[in-house]
């Protein structure tokens, strides 16, 4: 039996508060600041400062600590937000199961992705799902950088299965992936060989940047035995279609994905080396927050996914 006594409290209680200032709020709560939550909800940082103040103003409590770099709840404010968020999920969900009997998914979709992942394996894959759900809208943000999605104002990510944290939900997507060494015949024809990681030594390492500055390291693996090689060689560059290039004019050895190289091994242009040392591993996931509600588009979107492995 419901108590409409206390449900008439409740939303007399509920009433009294704009909507917009809960939304600002909650949003502010899970993004960690207000100019991620900004993103997210299409408004300025501003005017959700603005909301989140008056809210404050009609509870009599201060909800969120707030300095010039660093926004985060106080102990009200916890207690606020983890009160509603389940409830606020619940109705997103109960309205969203109403239009899943009216209308096709819809919606936008902010995705960040590495940028060869975006194009090996993403971007087939998403195309092949836009012309099932036209109504789908997508937003793919491709770099480097490990991110924080939620910070970022993104809805998921893509990235290698190993990158992804333990409190995420990962959707294993496309095949097992495999980084090689390659090289040039005209290169490898004048060089000393390659048996082992050690051998390394002797030969010109065409070098990756990565985001954070620092230089990739060649990780190989055979029979349970592991390496781990810092290279030398006299060009780094930061991109891996770079080495590629670098690789096909027989400046050096390349440190590249067979799926990029897969062309040039095949007519010939490169060669692999140390093939016994570098097996597959598995491939990439699509993840998002585990405690995020899931809205009717990523839902789709994600079986999809599971659908094409």
């Amino acid at each position: 039996m419901i108590d409409m006594t206390r449900s008439n409290e409740i939303f007399r209680t509920v009433g009294s508060l704009p909507p917009g200032e809960l939304v600002a709020f909650l949003a502010v709560a899970e993004h960690g600041g207000f100019r991620a939550a900004s993103r997210t909800l299409g408004q300025t940082a501003s005017a959700l400062s603005h909301a989140v103040a008056g809210l404050e103003k009609r509870l009599k409590v201060k909800l969120f600590h707030r300095s010039t770099r660093h926004v985060s709840l106080t102990e009200p404010g916890r207690r606020l937000a983890e009160r509603l968020m389940p409830a606020i999920g619940e109705i997103g969900l109960a309205v969203e199961e109403l239009h899943e009997h009216t209308a096709s998914p819809s919606g936008l979709i902010r995705i960040n992705c590495d940028a060869n992942a975006a194009e090996q394996v993403l971007m087939p894959l998403l195309t092949r799902f836009m012309k099932l759900q036209p109504a789908m809208r997508f937003e793919i943000r491709s770099e480097g950088r490990l991110v924080d999605i939620a910070e970022g104002g993104f809805d998921c990510g893509v990235r290698a299965a190993e990158l992804v944290l333990g409190d995420m939900v990962a959707i294993p997507i496309g095949p097992d992936q495999q980084h090689i060494v390659v090289a040039s015949p005209a290169y490898l024809d004048g060089a000393p060989a390659v048996d082992s990681p050690s051998d390394l030594a002797l030969h010109q390492c065409l070098q990756l940047r990565m985001a954070g500055g620092s230089i990739y390291r060649w990780e190989f693996q055979r029979r349970g035995e592991t390496a781990v090689v810092a290279t030398g060689g006299n060009l780094v560059v930061d991109q891996s279609r770079l080495l590629m290039a670098a690789a096909l004019e027989g400046c050096g050895l390349a440190y590249v994905t067979r799926w990029m190289a897969e062309a040039a091994l095949n007519d010939g242009r490169l060669r692999q080396v140390l093939a016994d040392w570098t097996p597959p591993y598995p491939g990439l996931c699509l993840y998002y927050p585990r405690h995020r509600h899931v809205g009717a588009g990523l839902r789709a979107f994600t079986e999809f996914l599971r659908s094409q492995r």
